[in-house]
């Protein structure tokens, strides 16, 4: 765990502030890697609402996109996903056009240099539960 964040301290990621969104330790780690997996389903996203002018749906995306990055520590790509967000909110398209190439170029060129922590063995933290778990306690808790 601290080889890892090591690479994402060497990477640039505020490694002590996504320690505290995310509660630390392997829960840190196991978001990073959520992070860098969800990438391809983000970006495909994005760029649909943004070809097809869908601001609002845009909006969204980049707003849970900037909650996503800040949280594993990347402050400075959260905070340009912010100004798209404000962008999109304000029908500031100008500023949308202008920014969104390089805002994206930032997403993918961070994605890569998390690849050695993504691609390794999956992280799970002893007190996270599956998707599958969660379902069936929420199901219990309805009943």
């Amino acid at each position: 765990m601290d080889y890892a964040c090591s690479i994402l301290k060497d990477i640039g990621l505020d490694v002590e502030v996504g320690k505290g969104f995310t509660g630390g330790g392997d829960k840190y780690i196991s978001a990073v890697q959520r992070y860098f997996k969800s990438y391809g389903n983000n970006k495909t996203k994005v760029e649909e609402f943004y070809s097809s002018a869908d601001w609002e749906n845009y909006c969204i995306t980049v707003h849970a996109l900037k909650s996503n990055s800040k949280m594993i520590g990347a402050t400075k790509l959260g905070a340009a996903f912010e100004m798209l967000e404000d962008a999109s909110r304000n029908q500031d398209i100008e500023s949308v056009n202008k920014n969104h190439e390089a805002v994206m170029q930032q997403y993918a060129e961070l994605v890569e240099k998390l690849k050695p922590i993504g691609e390794m063995t999956a992280v799970k933290p002893a007190d996270e539960i599956s998707g599958e778990e969660a379902k069936k306690v929420a199901d219990d808790l309805l009943e």
